[in-house]
């Protein structure tokens, strides 16, 4: 059976994905890589996860690529040739980008290179006081991948994005937070509680208008019209309307009593 480099299980409608490599401070070598796509398969594949929580095993949330094994070692010819002959996107960055529904890094200590990368596929980032930050793609001699080039950008804006491209400096979880990298510091010792409460208060909604609110977070990405916008929230409006979930939201609240909804 082949090591658990990757821990993954499911607990009241929360998946915990969990890197756990803590000897190379969780960096990701090739098997790493195929775990951590097959957990967010997984997950996509499970109607009853409403939200995923990603984190590392201390000390570290994910050191990026195992530069041994993967930029040093036997598996770098094989890796070049891959990069070379079939160009695509990352495997595991586009399952974790595809996934739809809302994702949380709880980011436990230094998320570097690919790591860094890895929190930025996510919906919502928080931070471990013990928390860094680092796309130090440039300092090998590389590019980052989608999580840098794309979704850096929108998160902390064009100019900031490119001066921690460029420079490949490493910041520390408070400065993430005056950025707008990540939603909140925490002790560290808190830091998995308050992530397990906030995909708590997420998983306690309706799933299915949970789903289209991230697929329309999506869409207000790519597109500058808002007749087009418009269109799709009126179509998801028409579906969401008739659902169960919608009904015992509006029942709920005309009772005065908690919903419970059902993902229907």
């Amino acid at each position: 059976m082949p090591t658990q480099l990757v821990r993954y299980e499911v607990a009241d409608h929360i998946a915990s994905v969990e890197l756990n490599r803590p000897e190379q401070r969780n960096a990701l070598n090739p098997e790493a890589y195929v775990q951590l796509e097959g957990a967010f398969r997984s997950a996509q594949r499970d109607p009853e996860v409403r939200v995923v929580v990603l984190s590392g095993v201390d000390p570290a949330f994910c050191s990026g690529d195992d530069v041994k094994e993967i930029m040093a070692g036997p598996a770098r010819e094989a890796t070049v040739a891959t990069l070379r002959q079939i160009p695509r996107a990352t495997p595991a960055a586009i399952a974790v980008l595809e996934f739809d529904r809302p994702v949380i890094a709880a980011v436990n200590g230094p998320a570097v290179g690919w790591g860094m990368d890895l929190s930025l596929f996510c919906d919502l980032r928080i931070a471990s006081e013990r928390a860094r930050f680092g796309e130090l793609f440039v300092k090998r001699g590389l590019v980052s991948d989608l999580g840098g080039l794309w979704r850096l950008p929108e998160i902390v804006g064009p100019s900031k994005a490119a001066e921690l491209l460029f420079t490949g400096d490493v910041i520390d979880a408070k400065e993430a937070e005056r950025i707008g990298l990540v939603s909140q510091v925490v002790p560290h010792e808190a830091l998995r509680t308050t992530a397990r409460i906030l995909a708590a208060r997420i998983a306690a909604n309706p799933p299915l208008a949970v789903r289209y609110l991230k697929e329309g977070l999506r869409r207000a990405r790519s597109t500058t019209d808002p007749h087009e916008l418009g269109a799709w929230i009126s179509q998801t409006l028409g579906i969401l309307f008739q659902t169960e979930d919608h009904k015992e939201g509006v029942a709920a609240f005309l009772e005065k009593r908690a919903p419970v909804f059902k993902g229907r």
